[in-house]
């Protein structure tokens, strides 16, 4: 997609006129619908393509009871190359309902959620009344104008078409339907435990993914989502005590106010109890609102980057943590893009609500809490998936790792630098998770579906740790520099699409130069662990041989440091055969010695230093700590003390 996607805002702003708007969308449209549909190919033989939805929602919201009726026109194009005789949407309100498959999960997995639990870990969504469930189902369903046949079997929607979607064709889908928002339990819903009224996301009939693997409409069981790419027009009829924020631009602030309007200007507010908010939000596979009487709307414009906006609860217990927060939020805003790449939009929301913190477009919901540290670091870790997830949108059933743990990763080296935390490793938690992850015996490979794991907890760690050292490791195997070049590249290349394992792989290749399919293979396919020892060091006359060993099945590259009795050191470096490169060296002080190639079948290697084993204070494999070895035990090796008479 081209850099200047950044601009498209400019024609959602309230002052343009409507044959301005117009002229400058079919200027950016036209060529990236041209790119779309060239050759880009994402781990497939044919052309890359992706489908695209615009999403027009009229909503009213009664805040007296938590219920909601809605009309939603969504023009569906099928850029695929087949034809499509169903399609299927998202009611994820209907999860939170006593019976429903995340109920009996919940009542069924081992380490259930505790949030999503009472005190004596039984669910809590069994418990729910007909007043507190949520739901939503559609009370009508149209295409082009003709009635449709759907049924809803849980939070998916089988809609069977009037007529066959062709290949390149567009059509239009109208539906009205009604919702009503659960009590605070996972993620959406009401009256949660900070006293926000309404925390509003997965809250509309969402129009499931279809790509070069099929449909993606799997069942919500408080995993994480896959979208179409698109456009949202959105209107929310609300009582006007609230004050709303959340995704997108607010196209009438003169007649909202609540510190949207422009500053020293009046607000003309609509006569009547309610107001209506309406919101535009270009390019973006999700929509998140969330509402309360009592928010504080702080804004900062930061100086070469978007609007920031913060919602929280005017509370004093609040205050310090909502006002510590907002520079670090610029300060990180400020970390990604030059580390990953421009953030592309004009407005970002930090947003007190929902339970722990989740992202969503332009915005994320954070549980408020009165200790800074807390919200702080929730809000890295969230505005980092502006990027991997919310601009790099990896289907997060099947791929879990790559928005999850690219976030910990990026966040885990943004936190160390704006908060001064001046960690040698700040990915030392990942990689403590993951030893302990394997130590238990529950892995279960990365290429597990997210709702297939035996458990929570090694869902949770594979995600998130084990997903942080995918690339933490990778700068060990290709160099730190290249690494962050990959990064910027696979945000560049990839931006605004879908990408999958491959893409990252293929990405560090081109960077690297480097074969990497052995690294994405046994690091995310299965569960090989890394297991490198010093096997003996032995004198050879004046010089020395020192023998390694893989004790481990997956094959790494190996950097071994030796530091000498006068003080000295240099490293020396086997590259794994199969990798067809070698990196540059990471310790541009020390002399480094390249060795000859190390073939992954081979269990012991051999080589020798030309100097005598007296002088040698100790080797170590790997002084970086980045290689994700599971025994370090083996890793170092000192001479053994002679005994005094």
């Amino acid at each position: 997609m081209p850099t200047t996607l950044s601009l498209w805002p400019e024609e959602y702003l309230p002052e343009k006129s409507k044959s301005n708007i117009l002229q400058t969308l079919a200027m950016k449209i036209l060529p990236v619908l041209v790119l779309l549909a060239s050759s880009f190919g994402i781990a497939q033989n044919t052309p890359y393509w992706q489908q695209h939805v615009d999403y027009t929602m009229v909503v009213d919201m009664n805040v007296e009871n938590f219920q909601y009726t809605g009309t939603q026109k969504l023009v569906y194009t099928n850029n695929s190359p087949d034809e499509l005789t169903r399609v299927y949407y998202h009611l994820y309100f209907n999860a939170f309902q006593p019976g429903s498959e995340m109920d009996i999960r919940l009542q069924n997995i081992a380490d259930p959620d505790g949030r999503m639990t009472k005190e004596d870990k039984s669910s809590r969504i069994a418990d729910l009344t007909e007043s507190e469930i949520g739901y939503l189902h559609p009370t009508s369903l149209k295409q082009d104008g003709v009635n449709v046949t759907y049924t809803e079997e849980g939070t998916v929607l089988v809609v069977d078409l009037a007529k066959p979607l062709a290949s390149g064709a567009k059509t239009t889908f109208d539906m009205e339907f009604k919702g009503q928002v659960p009590v605070q339990i996972r993620r959406s819903g009401r009256n949660n435990k900070d006293g926000v009224a309404l925390s509003m996301s997965q809250w509309y009939p969402k129009l499931a993914e279809y790509d070069f693997e099929g449909w993606h409409a799997h069942p919500y069981i408080a995993r994480e989502f896959h979208g179409v790419w698109g456009d949202f027009d959105v209107k929310l009829t609300i009582d006007k005590d609230y004050i709303v924020g959340g995704t997108g631009y607010l196209q009438n602030p003169q007649e909202i106010g609540h510190g949207y309007e422009t500053v020293g200007s009046k607000v003309k507010k609509p006569k009547g109890k309610t107001l209506t908010w309406h919101f535009k939000a270009p390019m973006v596979h999700d929509f998140m609102w969330a509402a309360d009487p009592e928010y504080v709307h702080d804004t900062l414009q930061m100086e070469n980057g978007p609007t920031l906006h913060f919602l929280y609860k005017n509370d004093p217990k609040f205050a310090e943590t909502w006002k510590a927060v907002q520079p670090l939020t610029e300060k990180a805003m400020n970390f990604f893009n030059k580390n990953i790449g421009e953030y592309p939009y004009q407005q970002y929301s930090v947003i007190q609500g929902g339970d722990g913190g989740m992202e969503y477009a332009m915005a994320t919901l954070i549980t408020g809490g009165d200790k800074p540290g807390s919200v702080i670091g929730t809000m890295i870790h969230e505005l980092a998936h502006s990027w991997f997830q919310h601009v790099l949108a990896t289907n997060e059933a099947k791929h879990e790792w790559m928005d999850e743990g690219f976030t910990s990763f990026i966040s885990a080296l943004c936190s160390n630098e704006i908060r001064e935390q001046n960690k040698d490793n700040p990915f030392e938690n990942s990689y403590n998770s993951y030893y302990y992850l394997v130590n238990s015996g529950k892995e279960q490979p990365q290429t597990t579906h997210a709702d297939r794991y035996d458990s929570n907890t090694p869902y949770g760690i594979s995600a998130y740790s084990k997903g942080a050292l995918f690339l933490s490791q990778l700068g060990y195997v290709i160099g730190q520099d290249k690494l962050m070049e990959t990064i910027a590249k696979y945000y560049d290349d990839f931006k605004f699409k879908h990408p999958v394992p491959n893409d990252v792989k293929r990405t560090a290749e081109k960077v690297s130069g480097m074969e990497l399919d052995w690294y994405l293979t046994d690091w995310t396919q299965t569960t090989n662990t890394i297991d490198y020892g010093i096997k003996t060091v032995n004198a050879a006359g004046d010089k020395t041989k020192i023998t390694l060993e893989r004790i481990g099945l997956m094959p790494m590259p190996i950097d071994v440091l030796v530091v000498y009795e006068d003080g000295t050191q240099e490293t020396f470096y086997a590259p794994l055969r199969m990798m067809r490169g070698e990196k540059d060296n990471p310790y541009p002080n020390l002399k480094r010695t390249v060795l000859d190639d190390w073939p992954w079948t081979n269990p012991s290697y051999g080589f020798q230093i030309d100097r005598p084993i007296e002088d040698i204070k100790g080797i170590m494999i790997d002084p970086s700590q980045l290689m994700a070895d599971v025994n370090q035990e083996n890793n170092t090796w000192q001479p053994k003390e002679m005994p005094k008479d």
